[in-house]
């Protein structure tokens, strides 16, 4: 059965994308830590970050090193923190989650942000890639 990313990455269910290529895509996180909270995923369906060939691995991280700037430039924060947990989505992902502090990654506190307020994070995100 396909992951959510995957219906994601197939169009199925809508996201605010941030970028994409062929490989890898990144888009918010609807239930964020902190505004701006990005999620990368690899267009192949890989459960296990570890499980990645080395070619899809070393090219996440350099998809979600490229989105960075942008993010920091759109949130003001002192750092996008980065997290790979994957216990909530059997599709290995990367979280860039700008943050001021520790508390800004904290996955028990979710902000509940509007479908509107998402979109403008995403094209804010985006006019600044």
């Amino acid at each position: 059965m396909a992951s959510i990313f995957s219906k994601i990455v197939l169009g199925e269910i809508p996201a605010h994308k941030i970028a994409e290529n062929d490989d890898f895509l990144a888009f918010l996180d609807v239930f964020p830590c902190a505004k701006g909270h990005t999620l990368v995923i690899p267009k192949k369906e890989v459960d296990y970050i570890f499980d990645l060939d080395e070619e899809t691995y070393m090219g996440l991280m350099a998809f979600a090193k490229s989105i960075e700037p942008a993010l920091k430039k759109t949130i003001p924060c002192k750092r996008i923190g980065v997290a790979v947990v994957g216990l909530e989505v059997p599709h290995a992902h990367v979280h860039l989650i700008p943050m001021n502090s520790m508390a800004d990654m904290n996955f028990h506190s979710k902000l509940k942000l509007s479908q509107e307020e998402l979109g403008e994070i995403a094209d804010a995100i985006r006019a600044n890639i």
